[in-house]
């Protein structure tokens, strides 16, 4: 016979579930059983936004192994492209198997519904945090052969150029998008936007001459910077980053009160009971902080961070602020 607790939970599943908060050094007191009994009893899907290869791509395949691992079910990253991440995002908010969850980019979570009130989810209210994995500056980025000797130089050179540049973003609304523009009024410069469905496609457009800047990831960035290919103008931090600390910031070479950060995080639906989230949370968190995943993070240009579902709350509503400022602003809506 089975002997189950007043919750209904049996014995073996908490000896299980204890046994998890132990393997990842957790104190167990996110391992007490949810009301709605043992979860998950399937296989877990982890949903992306953008291409194989693109950061929050590798991120969710980083994450996905040890998942699995603490979960004791499989975790799978399925890919779902479009609209600068928000089909996925619009996915995981109406999925109601209960194992289902995003691995979402700031955008996704914040101002999706100002910048198009037509986005068929709404972040703030069809999508629960679970955990603020790690945070980086953007890095603008240019050709090896672009003009100039210096990033100084090249800004010198972009301003006169104006509008026969161009830029690329992996959409509307993206983070990349909604920061270059910002850079167009405190840079002094006119670069006329390209979307495109992810930053893989950007990279190769940059290296094929189709487009002359964009915002990219710093690791992303920094592999054909050391290949090369591109050039690294400045980080859109403030002062030096850690996962890029060689290249200046943007203030630096002189674009003045110019800051912003790109996130990614795990989010649920936001019918996801609060006691699994709370679990998923400590476990994404303890996952994420471990050094070997630490590490191979920030080889992927993240500074982690590992939050609770309040801290992810607490950003997101900064950013919606703040990005929202950017839109409304700059008067950036989708066509």
């Amino acid at each position: 016979m089975t002997v189950r607790t007043s919750s209904g939970f049996s014995r073996r599943h908490l000896v299980q579930a204890l046994g998890v908060a132990l393997a990842l050094g957790l104190t167990p007191s996110w391992a007490n059983p949810p009301a709605t009994g043992a979860w998950p009893t399937q296989t877990v899907r982890l949903v992306v936004g953008f291409p194989a290869g693109s950061s929050p791509d590798l991120t969710a395949r980083a994450l996905a192994e040890p998942l699995s691992k603490a979960l004791g079910q499989n975790v799978i990253v399925e890919n779902k492209v479009g609209a600068g991440g928000n089909i996925a995002a619009d996915f995981v908010a109406k999925s109601t198997d209960g194992h289902t969850l995003g691995l979402m980019i700031n955008g996704n979570m914040t101002i999706a519904r100002i910048l198009n009130p037509k986005v068929p989810y709404d972040p703030l209210k069809d999508l629960a945090p679970i955990s603020l994995i790690g945070k980086a500056p953007l890095m603008l980025t240019v050709p090896a052969d672009a003009p100039g000797q210096t990033p100084t130089d090249w800004l010198s050179q972009a301003q006169k150029l104006g509008d026969k540049l161009s830029y690329a973003s992996p959409g509307v609304g993206t983070v990349a998008h909604l920061g270059m523009e910002l850079l167009k009024t405190k840079a002094g410069i006119a670069p006329v936007h390209v979307p495109y469905p992810g930053n893989p496609q950007i990279i190769n457009a940059m290296l094929g001459g189709q487009v002359q800047l964009a915002l990219l990831p710093p690791a992303m960035a920094a592999v054909q910077v050391r290949g090369g290919k591109l050039r690294a103008i400045g980080a859109s931090s403030t002062g030096r980053s850690p996962v890029a600390a060689e290249v200046p910031s943007l203030s630096e070479i002189g674009v003045k009160d110019y800051q912003l950060e790109i996130w990614n995080a795990v989010a649920a639906p936001a019918s996801m009971p609060s006691a699994v989230a709370t679990k998923l949370a400590a476990m994404v968190s303890e996952i994420v902080r471990a050094p070997e995943m630490r590490a191979r993070l920030f080889q992927q240009g993240w500074q982690v961070v590992g939050s609770s579902p309040e801290g992810l709350r607490n950003r997101i509503e900064s950013d919606t602020k703040a990005l929202g400022d950017i839109i409304r602003s700059q008067k950036i809506e989708l066509n």
